[in-house]
């Protein structure tokens, strides 16, 4: 798959995500097969772009190519001036949003909001296309609500500005991220356009993947939640489309090493006192990746809809692993939250063991909603 000028790897994104996908999340996904990650969104405002959180978000030292940096805003004008600064900062593609359905994002009429007037969509694509100098791209949903569903009038609007690319989450904003992602709309609009679509939402498995490509003839895939604490899913996906035989789902030590290494590039990225606050929502994501309900705190009474197809064990509760992991959730210290990480694991692992270590087939966990696809 081509995506402008760059040849990807494999036809596999990574959703941007507000507070997920920050540098050393996109470059873990990028060793696991993404081909493409952009940055956590940044607001168009330029009384903010100088701030040390925007500065963070572009920050794109040491990654592969293609480098890209999604902007967010609901004017041309200051659309156009984000564009042609992130290009020359360094992004080599600058990613549009129009798919974030958070009110905050909303009530600015941008992100999703956007989707209602389909006159302001074609003035900052086409501003914003003037102005990069490098491809332009656009994430949408499929409309503002069930009712509108616009979807494939705004990708033949993107198209005729000249974005190099389209990818589209199959919620309506009105759907937030509740119910079931609907495909005919990203079918509609694949059949409308020319230029490469990726399809998002709920593709949660290599299997779901190869379906959702298969009905909605889409160029290539983006994952968001359905990646948090389970980056390994890009590799099994990445061998499903390519036809191979299934993978097994990760040992609990290669899982181990994963999230350890994470958590030592966050530090290293925000410095210790920011970045184990960050670690802090990756816990317990890995932990319910890697234990599901068995490694929660045995007095929430919490039920995951179902277990991921590549969760990596089910198991009785753990007290003792409980205990650990309300500890390093709250300790101030890198090293501390790391040392108290492994006695953890190595607790949780020890339970999951002793009971029921197969897999469970299922769809898509609800327990993922806490991060918001841009």
């Amino acid at each position: 798959m081509r995506l402008a000028q760059f040849a990807l790897r494999a036809p596999l994104a990574l959703a941007p995500m507000a507070g997920v996908t920050d540098r050393p999340f996109r470059l873990l996904c990028r060793r696991f097969g993404a081909a493409v990650a952009a940055s956590e969104m940044v607001g168009a405002d330029p009384t903010l772009w100088d701030s040390a959180r925007s500065r963070l978000r572009r920050d794109h030292d040491g990654e592969p190519e293609p480098r890209i940096v999604q902007i967010a805003g609901g004017d041309a004008r200051t659309m156009a001036e984000a564009a042609a600064r992130a290009a020359a900062d360094g992004a080599q593609i600058v990613d549009v949003n129009m798919g974030c359905p958070a009110k905050k994002v909303c009530n600015q009429a941008a992100g999703s909001a956007l989707l209602r007037d389909e006159t302001q969509v074609a003035a900052i694509l086409a501003a914003a296309v003037a102005a990069a100098g490098v491809p332009v791209t656009l994430k949408i949903r499929t409309g503002w609500s069930r009712q509108t569903r616009n979807g494939t009038r705004i990708a033949r609007i993107a198209e005729d500005c000249g974005v190099a690319a389209l990818a589209v989450h199959g919620r309506t904003r009105e759907d937030r991220f509740e119910g079931a992602a609907e495909y005919e709309t990203i079918r509609d609009i694949k059949a409308a356009i020319r230029i490469p679509v990726f399809a998002n939402g709920d593709i949660d498995s290599g299997a779901k993947a190869r379906r959702v490509l298969d009905y909605t003839g889409a160029d290539g895939v983006m994952i968001g939640r359905a990646a948090l604490g389970r980056p390994w899913l890009f590799r099994e996906i990445a061998r499903a489309l390519a036809r191979d035989t299934q993978l097994a789902p990760p040992a609990h030590a290669e899982v181990r090493d994963i999230m350890l290494a994470h958590l030592e590039e966050l530090y290293a990225f925000y410095g210790e006192y920011t970045g184990l606050r960050v670690a802090r929502k990756h816990l317990g994501w890995y932990r319910d990746a890697a234990f599901g309900d068995a490694g929660r705190r045995p007095h929430r009474r919490e039920q995951s809809t179902a277990t991921h197809s590549s969760a990596v064990a089910s198991a009785p509760v753990d007290a003792g692993g409980a205990a650990l992991f309300a500890q390093l959730r709250s300790v101030e210290s890198a090293p501390r939250q790391l040392e108290l990480a492994r006695a953890w694991f190595a607790s949780s692992a020890a339970a999951s063991a002793a009971g029921d270590t197969r897999p469970s087939d299922g769809p898509l966990e609800g327990d993922r909603a806490a991060a918001r696809s841009g």
